[in-house]
């Protein structure tokens, strides 16, 4: 089963390019809100490292959600794309001076601390604004994740956060502080999580974590378990929509959360990796000693998770009914790493054919390079291309 595409429309185009289904897009937001509406303290944000393209930044907007940045680039972007800066919160493990100083003069909602050197620092450029920046801190869970060993991110090993036997010294010396404000705790696992196990496993120990502090009669408002939630990338057309009841369902059961808490979700690639394919033209069909390889104006620079992550994308050639052949998809990079696929099964191909690497849309055009001198892939949506 092949994707539908406005091929007439396409024949127009330059490839390589992104290609956003906003359909599929606004049907996931929906869920979205009708799943986490079903909960009076849960609040979603969108996490804008995994596409930032303004079009799709401004549906997500429309819909509701908040936005998670983890740089200075990406609150320009949100707050450019209409989010609101009470909505905005900045995580990220290394926020330089001027970044910070960005956060502040909008006044966004929260900073995701991961270091007490950043929290001083934080303090010090609030204190020369004469502002108060709220403040969580992301606690490292030591909750391995079900996922590649790249976008694991709650092992102790990892860079990311502060470890649980620090948490409660971190939060004295904010205490001590007279220009951040401690409000919640921050936690992340990892990401293209599938198995619900690994929720849970959060799950519990933030409750442990929850456990202690109210122990020290510490009281937080927010608790960000971050995001994680996976697509399924070999079945593009028959999922489109991950099952976000489940993932609520998850921390509806096994997080205690207090009826004065609220509880925040940063929720990227499930909410745009299946809207968006890379479309790009076959070049040539070149026959090897053993095998065949279709070659592709678009290469690594455009789509880079199969190189870096190992990642799977399903392949489809969406201008031909010929009989299947196989083939190694390839790119034009002078890299051995630039490859889409090996052995994939495609209908007969020849040089013009179109080919739609699916579910895209996540981290795709946000990665793009410009190695080998290459132009970045533009991005259109369906609605502009009618």
């Amino acid at each position: 089963m092949k994707g539908t595409f406005p091929i007439n429309k396409f024949s127009e185009l330059r490839t390589p390019f992104y290609y956003y289904d906003t359909k599929v897009l606004r049907d996931t937001l929906s869920c979205i809100r009708t799943e986490a509406s079903k909960y009076d303290n849960y609040s979603v944000h969108y996490a804008v490292k995994a596409n930032a393209n303004p079009k799709v930044l401004t549906i997500i907007r429309e819909n509701g959600l908040g936005a998670d940045c983890v740089s200075g680039g990406e609150i320009r972007a949100a707050i450019k794309a209409g989010f609101p800066s009470g909505k905005i919160v900045f995580a990220g493990v290394g926020k330089a001076d001027w970044e910070i100083n960005l956060g502040l003069d909008y006044d966004i909602f929260c900073f995701n601390v991961e270091s007490v050197p950043e929290l001083e620092v934080i303090n010090g450029l609030a204190a020369a604004k004469g502002k108060v920046a709220n403040v969580a801190f992301r606690i490292n869970p030591n909750v391995g994740a079900h996922t590649h060993a790249n976008i694991t991110t709650g092992l102790a090993e990892n860079k990311f956060g502060i470890s649980m036997q620090d948490m409660d010294h971190v939060i004295d010396v904010a205490g001590e502080m007279n220009n951040v404000k401690f409000i919640g705790l921050h936690f992340h696992i990892g990401s293209q999580i599938l198995d619900m196990g690994d929720f849970v496993a959060l799950c519990n120990r933030v409750n442990e974590l929850q456990d202690k502090l109210e122990a020290r009669r510490i009281r937080i408002e927010h608790i960000n378990v971050g995001g994680g939630l996976g697509i399924d990338y070999a079945h593009p057309n028959r999922q489109a929509i991950p099952d976000f009841k489940k993932y609520f369902i998850a921390y509806d059961e096994h997080l205690k959360l207090r009826s004065y808490q609220t509880l925040h979700f940063e929720l990227g690639r499930s909410v745009v990796g299946q809207c968006g394919s890379l479309i790009s033209r076959v070049l040539y069909v070149k026959q090897g000693t053993n095998k065949q390889f279709a070659i592709l104006d678009a290469g690594m620079t455009d789509l880079i998770r199969p190189a870096l992550y190992q990642a799977f994308h399903k392949i489809e050639n969406i201008t031909s009914d010929a009989p299947m052949q196989t083939y190694d998809v390839v790119g034009p990079i002078c890299e051995s790493s630039d490859v889409f696929g090996k052995a994939i099964d495609l209908n007969g191909v020849k040089r013009g054919d179109l080919i739609a690497l699916r579910s895209a849309g996540a981290y795709g055009e946000i990665m793009a390079s410009g190695y080998n001198c290459r132009e970045l892939p533009q991005g259109y949506t369906s609605e502009e291309l009618v």
